[in-house]
């Protein structure tokens, strides 16, 4: 069986959406460690996929997401404001997305470079790809 994937987008692209789009849901899936210390897009929303101290799945993460679209403004057909996950590198957002349209949820992008990009060859990120490399708006605690 096939599963559908989250519609794949650059930083760049989700960025626009966000402006063109406000009532979109940008939601930041890494764990509360990277979230908090390494940064994350200006207005995400933080929801963990896989955070510690287990680094387990998250069981409730479908139900805390529907829990922000029915706060959200749904239209007439009763579609969902966009979400937009990302990640480290767009890995872990990726697989979320897909649990997110197993479960009748539509409008699913993931942000493909994520906040930190792919490592280069020097195994440092932010130097080839990812939010933070394109100068995206950005905070960190």
């Amino acid at each position: 069986m096939t599963h559908a994937s989250p519609i794949a987008i650059t930083p760049q692209e989700a960025h626009k959406m966000l402006l063109e789009h406000p009532n979109s849901l940008l939601i930041d899936v890494r764990s509360s460690m990277e979230f908090l210390f390494v940064g994350h897009p200006k207005g995400a929303i933080h929801i963990a996929w896989i955070d510690e101290p287990d680094w387990d799945i998250n069981p409730n993460f479908v139900i805390e997401i529907r829990k922000l679209v029915l706060g959200g403004v749904c239209g007439e057909d009763g579609e969902h404001p966009d979400i937009i996950l990302i990640c480290r590198s767009g890995k872990r957002s990726a697989e979320a997305g897909i649990k997110l349209l197993e479960s009748g949820m539509n409008n699913v992008y993931n942000i493909d470079e994520g906040f930190e990009g792919e490592l280069d060859d020097n195994h440092q990120r932010s130097t080839v790809g990812g939010w933070r490399f394109h100068q995206l708006p950005w905070e960190q605690c």
